[in-house]
Formats: C-alpha cells, sequence, structure tokens
C-alpha cells in the first residue's frame, strides 16, 4: 500500500444544475431538496459521495485496490465474506450471529490480531472505505472491532447559494404498455419537478492524521479523488438531472498533518456574488457569478489551488 497522505486538506465544490433534479426528496414526492426556512437548494453528502463512488468504479473496473464496497443492489455481506477469508472464516456472513461470534472467537485464538488483518485488508482493496469509511455490519455482528471505520475524507451538505424555486412541469406519455391499455386509455399526464437555475456550494474535510491512523487514503487516492470531484456528473446524465457540471474546485492544503487554521476561516475567504447586485432577475447561468477566494488572508501554512 502507498504511503498515506502527510497534509491536512479542505475543499469547495461549487456546482450548478440547469433545468433539473439535483437531489430528489423522497419524502416531497422527488421534488428537488429545499431548506424551507430560506428556501436554499440542497444536496446531500450520501448524494454526493454517491457519484464519487460510481465515477471511481467506472474509470477504475473493480482494479485491485479500488473495489467499491456500497454499491446499488450489492449485498454488503458478500463483500464482508471477502475480508473474513483473511482470517480464514468461511461463509461468514451466512452463519447465525451466535456461530458467527463462536467462529471470530475461534479465529481469533490462532490470530490475535483478526481486527487489524481484516480491517487492512478492506481499506486496501476497497477505495470507498479507505476515503469514506464504513459500517461493516456482518463484522460489528462477529464482534470484530474493525466493523466500523472512520474515514478520512468527509462531506457537508452542498447549498445553493440563492433560494431556488422548483418548478413542476407537466408531460405526456403516448406510449401504451398493452393492447388493453390501448383500448381503455389514451393520453397519459405525468410531471417532473425541476430547478430552473442554481448554483450550489458543497465543503468537505481531509484528516491526513485519519488516513495515517485508520484507512492508508494515499497522494494517489487524492488524486483519484480531485479527479472524481471534477467530473462528478459526467458519466451521470440524466434526462432528471438537466445539464449539471462542476464549475470549481478550491483545495486548501495545511503544510502540517493536523493542520494550521481551522476550516471555517479558509471556508470565509472564498465569497460567490452576483456580478450585478442590483439586478433584479434571478441567476441563470454561472456567468452571472464571480467567485473570489481572498488569499491574502490565509493563514500561514495554508496554499490553495483553484481547480475546475
Amino acid at each position: 500500500m502507498s504511503e498515506p497522505i502527510k497534509n491536512r486538506y479542505e475543499f469547495v465544490i461549487l456546482f450548478d444544475v440547469e433545468n433539473g433534479n439535483p437531489n430528489g426528496d423522497p419524502d416531497a414526492g422527488n421534488m428537488p431538496r429545499v431548506d424551507p426556512e430560506t428556501g436554499l437548494g440542497i444536496v446531500t453528502d450520501v448524494c454526493l459521495k454517491r457519484k464519487i463512488r460510481n465515477y471511481v468504479e467506472t474509470v477504475k473496473e473493480d482494479t485491485t485496490g479500488y473495489r467499491i464496497y456500497v454499491k446499488d443492489g450489492v449485498p454488503l455481506n458478500q463483500n464482508d465474506d471477502l475480508g473474513f477469508l483473511q482470517i480464514e472464516i468461511q461463509n461468514a456472513a451466512s452463519m447465525e450471529t451466535k456461530t458467527l461470534k463462536a467462529a471470530v472467537k475461534k479465529a481469533k485464538e490462532n490470530y490475535p490480531e483478526a481486527d487489524k488483518i481484516v480491517k487492512d485488508w478492506m481499506c486496501a482493496n476497497f477505495f470507498d472505505i479507505r476515503t469514506f469509511g464504513a459500517v461493516m455490519t456482518t463484522m460489528v455482528k462477529g464482534a470484530l472491532n474493525c466493523g466500523q471505520v472512520r474515514g478520512p475524507v468527509q462531506l457537508g451538505f452542498a447549498r445553493s447559494v440563492e433560494p431556488v424555486v422548483p418548478q413542476e412541469v407537466t408531460i405526456t406519455r403516448v406510449a401504451i404498455t398493452t393492447e388493453a391499455d390501448a383500448e381503455k386509455k389514451g393520453t397519459e399526464m405525468g410531471r417532473k419537478y425541476i430547478v430552473p437555475y442554481g448554483l450550489y456550494r458543497c465543503e468537505g474535510y481531509i484528516s491526513a492524521n485519519l488516513a495515517r491512523k485508520t484507512t492508508g487514503f494515499s497522494e494517489k487516492d487524492l488524486s483519484l479523488l480531485w479527479e472524481a470531484i471534477l467530473n462528478l456528473f459526467e458519466h451521470d446524465r440524466s434526462a432528471a438531472r438537466g445539464k449539471m457540471a462542476v464549475r470549481e474546485l478550491i483545495v486548501f492544503k495545511h503544510d502540517s498533518e493536523l493542520g494550521c487554521a481551522p476550516a471555517w476561516k479558509l471556508f470565509d475567504t472564498v465569497t460567490v456574488t452576483r456580478k450585478n447586485p442590483d439586478e433584479a432577475a434571478p441567476a441563470r447561468s454561472y456567468q452571472d457569478y464571480i467567485v473570489s477566494v481572498n488569499e491574502a488572508a490565509l493563514p500561514a501554512g495554508v496554499t490553495c489551488q483553484r481547480m475546475g
């Protein structure tokens, strides 16, 4: 495994959506998520992590060291089994909890460092565990302490820079499924929800300390993470999401493992303002905004890189 990263990072992602639904809310009929008090649009961290995982899976195609642990429709215990095999517990995921604990106890007699063996193997083979961490339920049931791995990379919710107004668009369906439907039904009506335009801001954190102590997240992994963020929506096209693009990735690098300044001080140097603040019309493109970073206000030991 490569050497873990040695520097702490914080970063800001700016992405926008045009005539699409960036993150539907299942509790609201899949309407775009909105903060009811401010009207600001919301995209969850889970949604963004899913797109990072999908990008890595697309470009790496399960290459050794770059498997994805959390996949749509794939039971987690299938991946857990692979970790258990490292301490010779066969078919552990299919055992009852009591039997599994007994198997683990027996394995620990032969492998006192069973927890470390399994954790290190899972981190070395699964990019998203190495990056975001994971809760490996099968291992928790088996009383292995490695069942919960805390990852060095964390994302917050993305929020729109200005309030968004979701719109309900009525659509028609002329395709008929069966002959019986053709006799009974004519054109059917449906609906979809869009945000006409919204610029979203997401803030993230990378702990070199956790990378060293826990997962081994490396410089190579970091480069792939930046690549995945910059291409977040390039392989995720959908009629529901419209035109989405990462406009800029702003990275703050500390010259030490534990960092040189609080994250909020760095985030406060990034401002997004309207190009024409007196204009009453709502923003409809990225060109309506000015993004600036007050690099003169950066604390000693912190550098800034803008990508995009």
